[in-house]
């Protein structure tokens, strides 16, 4: 969260003690008791892609803090949408972000933007070329609800999730375990886990094919926020050794780089990997581990049931801290900003 217009994309931008702050925060927004600290404010929800725990969290949120949400499918009721600067509009594409943003900024006092990416291209996904146009045009705050990068939102609800068993999650073992999945999915959930869990100074494994490892960027930073937390990581391309020793084991599927936007051979390439799947006597080499997943999870392809239904699951908990969290999100955003802050039509 940083500059004139306060935005949130990723948990990055959550300056010296905010991280903390935030989640603190969310403990005391537990509460269903309904506020009306954000009364005559406007959220504006923007989905580029489908959406379950996202956008009902978001709504509920916004509602029960006494706000009021505009939700809009993009390509389903509104326009479909061009983010390219300059560029000749002949395609399917009847409106720019541009203008939609202008527009928006004119209604709402927040917009908030879901646009994971079709994955074909990462030159361009790695710029998050939707999200980044929604910020430049828009001059109210906008919120990531997953873009091809990261998922901040639901990194906290997980960074959540795990101090509710460990109160302190400095040092404690957490293996980021990459599972086997029929498409190639977005990374911004493992780039997610990875960064928010070295700025809480976990001791962090990756555990992933060769082939498979996170963009570099995002192990840049992942180096730079240990040197601050002090937090570790590895990574290594055996998932039972991964496994061993973890005190959260965090199962998710993401793409390859090396195949990026080549489906077939993408596909061809996770075949190789078909056992890679969180089970019982995997679970069984942590030291009393809790398993993790975002959802929506491939039941006995990523985890098996007996996996995901066990005790010592945290994935109906981490859902349900993402409507904690976002309350206190969109609070630290649009609490202290008075609803006149809207530009109006002129």
């Amino acid at each position: 969260m940083s500059g004139t217009v306060r935005h949130f994309i990723t948990t990055q931008s959550l300056e010296g003690g905010e991280l903390t702050e935030v989640l603190d925060e969310a403990i005391q927004l537990r509460s269903r008791v309904p506020r009306n600290d954000l009364a005559g404010k406007v959220v504006g929800l923007i989905f580029f892609n489908p959406s379950l725990r996202t956008r009902t969290s978001m709504e509920i949120a916004v509602a029960s803090l006494g706000g009021k949400t505009v939700v809009m499918d993009v390509g389903a009721g509104v326009w479909p949408m061009e983010w390219l600067e300059g560029i000749r509009m002949e395609g399917a594409a009847a409106e720019h972000v541009r203008d939609a943003a202008n527009v928006l900024s004119r209604y709402c006092d927040a917009i908030a933007v879901r646009s994971f990416p079709d994955g074909k291209d990462w030159k361009e996904d790695r710029l998050d070329p939707v999200l980044q146009a929604f910020v430049r045009h828009s001059t109210v705050p906008v919120i990531n609800m997953e873009s091809a990068l990261t998922h901040p939102l639901q990194a906290l609800a997980d960074l959540l999730a795990i101090r509710d068993v460990a109160r302190d999650p400095r040092g404690k073992r957490l293996t980021l375990a990459w599972c086997t999945h029929p498409k190639a999915l977005p990374l911004s959930v493992p780039n997610s886990v990875a960064l928010i869990a070295s700025a809480a100074g976990m001791t962090l494994t990756i555990a992933c094919p060769p082939g498979y490892d996170l963009p570099e960027e995002v192990l840049t930073q992942v180096e730079g926020n240990n040197r601050k937390s002090g937090g570790t990581i590895r990574i290594v391309h055996d998932l039972a050794e991964g496994m061993e020793g973890a005190a959260f084991v965090y199962a998710k599927s993401w793409g390859s780089l090396r195949t990026y936007g080549r489906a077939t051979e993408g596909l061809r390439d996770r075949e190789r990997y078909r056992d890679w799947r969180i089970t019982e006597p995997l679970m069984a080499r942590t030291d009393g581990g809790r398993f993790m997943h975002c959802l929506p999870i491939r039941r006995n392809v990523v985890a098996d049931d007996a996996v995901i239904d066990a005790p010592t699951s945290l994935v109906y908990a981490q859902a349900a801290n993402r409507l904690a969290v976002q309350k206190a999100v969109l609070l630290r955003l649009l609490a202290s900003q008075p609803a006149s802050k809207r530009k109006e039509a002129r």
